[in-house]
């Protein structure tokens, strides 16, 4: 089981989702400010906004909050933050990039460094593990939504690449370019998906055992708790055995 598709359950239970709401409001209505600012504040006009905000409400961001984060990038909030990757490795050799969005560049990479130290990693050079990963487009559906054949019809009509369906649901892959276009002929066929983003699609992995697990997962809680990071990805895995004891 390949980390990127596992991570976010291995989260639910152990109930960060909603023990962090509050952070993940606030990264995700950072993503909004700063999509607004870099582009039109209409979301059928600008399609990171688009993204932004669809992602934001498929996560029960209430609209107000919202309708706030974009009326920031109006009244000129945000100019400043800079989007910065991170890469480096984690226990075992695990790939790890950070996506961070921050307003001190300095502050940023210290507290980074820091925490892959104090967590059995190396913080390295930009493109020292993002070499590993495809950068693509993720489109998340339901199981409920149709049977795997369906929604393959579906997504090859919307022009993705790949899908991966099983009990937890169907995943759909395109072009990072294509992330708006595919998105929306898909809703057109499927209705609203349970998310809708670019990610970081490991193209080899690191198998890891319970013990590796625990330490990744300690490292990563630590990065996700930096208020300047938006996302961390990695290319662990892990057998259903070693993801069930955790």
């Amino acid at each position: 089981m390949a980390g990127h598709s596992k991570w976010a359950n291995i989260q639910h239970r152990k109930g960060r989702q909603d023990a962090a709401r509050s952070k993940l409001f606030s990264k995700l209505s950072k993503e909004i400010t700063v999509a607004a600012k870099m582009g039109d504040p209409d979301p059928d006009k600008n399609p990171r906004l688009r993204l932004a905000v669809k992602e934001a409400k498929s996560q029960s961001v209430p609209k107000d909050v919202i309708e706030r984060a974009i009326k920031k990038s109006t009244a000129g909030d945000g100019d400043d933050y800079e989007e910065i990757r991170y890469e480096g490795y984690g226990n075992n050799g695990v790939a790890v990039i950070v996506e961070a969005m921050t307003d001190n560049r300095n502050r940023t990479a210290s507290s980074v460094r820091s925490t892959f130290s104090k967590n059995g990693g190396n913080l390295g050079e930009t493109g020292s593990v993002s070499f590993m990963f495809d950068r693509v487009g993720e489109i998340v559906y339901p199981e409920s939504v149709g049977d795997a054949d369906t929604v393959m019809m579906a997504a090859i009509e919307a022009g993705a690449d790949d899908v991966e369906s099983s009990e937890d649901g169907h995943t759909i892959y395109c072009a990072d370019t294509d992330l708006n276009l595919v998105s929306t002929a898909l809703e057109e066929q499927l209705g609203e998906s349970e998310s809708t983003k670019l990610i970081w699609k490991p193209t080899t992995t690191t198998e890891l055992d319970l013990e590796g697990m625990q330490k990744l997962m300690k490292l990563v809680d630590a990065l996700e708790d930096d208020d300047d990071v938006q996302r961390v990805t990695t290319n662990f895995e892990a057998s259903d055995e070693v993801l069930a004891q955790l």
